[in-house]
């Protein structure tokens, strides 16, 4: 029953961080992100939140400063919005999967290419 009640949580708190980071911060190292996934732990005291930047290193070494600096902006306002007895701690994590997933499959492409002129 507990872990059930983590997800609903995890989830919420994904779609209230994602409306809150594209509405609310005014940040202009701020670019294009997306939260893929929210981890939050069983006694609900943190939660780590997965992000996926487009740009350069240093573009997401830049948001990742601009979203420290506005961690307690967005605790409170999603204290406000999501009625918690004890905000979780929030840990942003960039997610990497999207650009592997890409690679890979920009590898099957080449691969599957690179197949068909060997046949011709």
């Amino acid at each position: 029953m507990a872990k059930v009640r983590v997800g609903r949580v995890g989830e919420q708190i994904k779609k209230e961080l994602s409306t809150l980071i594209q509405s609310e911060l005014k940040d202009p190292r701020i670019g294009f992100i997306t939260v893929t996934g929210v981890e939050v732990t069983n006694d609900l005291s943190q939660a780590r939140v997965y992000l996926s930047v487009l740009g350069s290193d240093e573009q997401k070494a830049e948001t990742l400063k601009a979203l420290a600096r506005g961690t307690g902006f967005l605790r409170s306002e999603l204290g406000k919005r999501i009625r918690f007895r004890h905000t979780p701690e929030l840990l942003f994590k960039f997610d990497s999967s999207i650009e592997y997933g890409s690679k890979i499959e920009s590898l099957l492409h080449d691969i599957n290419a690179g197949s068909g002129r060997g046949e011709q």
